[in-house]
């Protein structure tokens, strides 16, 4: 039996090499701590880990067009909204600003129980009553042939801000957002009834390049006194604004004693902005607008303003909304899921 004592010492020592160059090679990457920067390579970095659990979560989205209700996972969804309310050539900060809203808009919907507006079994419409949304399809027609840089921008911008909402106090805002402002936004209570304490007026002097900004509308005496349920009579006067809101449009309007709100006045005429002027020639009524959009909120052409001029969009959104935190939606996203 002797003769075999010299293979089995070499075999067991090919053994010990074996066990031992795995160690060794590991070791000059080990920084003291169970998880070294070796281990980083097999463990899913927090933005994958959120994009999981993102991933569980859908959205019944009522498609008007078809009448059908769609069940579209959350990031999908996002890169919808986002692709349908914000150009996909504005800048990339911008853009991530635009992921945040819309995020933090979906997560309060579907955490809230009001319905109003959808049909059972819906949580949101896929129009400007809620929030717009396109299908990959609806992009593809609609991009032709910039469909996969725009696509693949837009997907980025949802990615890069994948598990955060914008909160104050704890809870998820009511994220409203408009086109372009009139340098100004608006307090929420200056448009709609509620006082919100991150909705405050803040300048936004960046939209008065936006091809949004300056617009008019020409309309007939007739059709105004009707739609307004007012008279102006024949001379030049066409009502006096007797009051301004903060955000420098106008709040209220007197016609001879019959007190219209601009927010009224705007929604009747179909106006792009309630930071109106107007002057009478002849049968007609000259009305010129400022801004595009109710005002309250993040401007998108203000927030693209702010990025082209370096800001980033953590920056961007806590200019917009006043005393907000970025943060995690993980706990919300697992009520969503555990309420199915």
């Amino acid at each position: 039996m002797k003769k075999f004592k010299p293979l089995i010492v070499l075999v067991s020592i090919l053994f010990a090499v074996i066990l031992i160059i795995p160690a060794v090679l590991v070791l000059p990457f080990m920084d003291g701590k169970a998880g070294g920067k070796l281990g980083e390579d097999i463990t899913k970095p927090p933005e994958q880990a959120t994009a999981s659990a993102d991933a569980a979560v859908e959205v019944a989205v009522y498609r008007s067009t078809r009448g059908e209700i769609e069940n579209i996972q959350l990031e999908n969804y996002l890169v919808g909204v986002v692709a349908a309310e914000m150009y996909a050539d504005f800048e990339d900060e911008a853009l991530k600003a635009q992921a945040l809203t819309a995020r933090t808009y979906i997560v309060k919907k579907m955490l809230s129980k009001d319905k109003m507006g959808v049909p059972e079994g819906a949580v949101v419409t896929d129009t400007q009553l809620h929030q717009v949304y396109q299908s990959d399809e609806e992009l593809q027609r609609k991009w032709d042939k910039d469909y996969e840089w725009k696509k693949s921008k837009v997907l980025a911008a949802v990615r890069a801000t994948s598990g955060q909402i914008l909160t104050y106090n704890g809870e998820a805002i009511d994220a409203s957002f408009f086109s372009t402002s009139n340098g100004y936004t608006e307090n929420s209570e200056d448009y709609w009834p509620n006082e919100l304490p991150y909705l405050r007026s803040v300048s936004s002097p960046w939209d008065k390049n936006s091809p949004k900004f300056n617009s008019q509308k020409v309309i007939s005496v007739k059709d105004f006194e009707a739609k307004l349920g007012v008279k102006i009579g024949s001379d030049s006067t066409i009502g006096k604004i007797i009051e301004r809101t903060t955000g420098k449009r106008v709040a209220k309007v007197d016609f001879n004693g019959k007190v219209l709100t601009g927010k009224e006045i705007r929604e009747a005429l179909e106006l792009q902005s309630s930071d109106f002027s107007w002057e009478r020639k002849g049968s007609n009524i000259v009305i010129n607008t400022k801004g595009f959009g109710h005002g309250v909120g993040m401007s998108q052409y203000g927030a693209n303003g702010m990025a082209a001029e370096g800001k980033d969009y953590k920056e961007i959104v806590k200019h917009y909304y006043q005393g907000v935190e970025i943060s995690s939606a993980e706990s919300m996203l697992a009520t969503i899921t555990a309420q199915k």
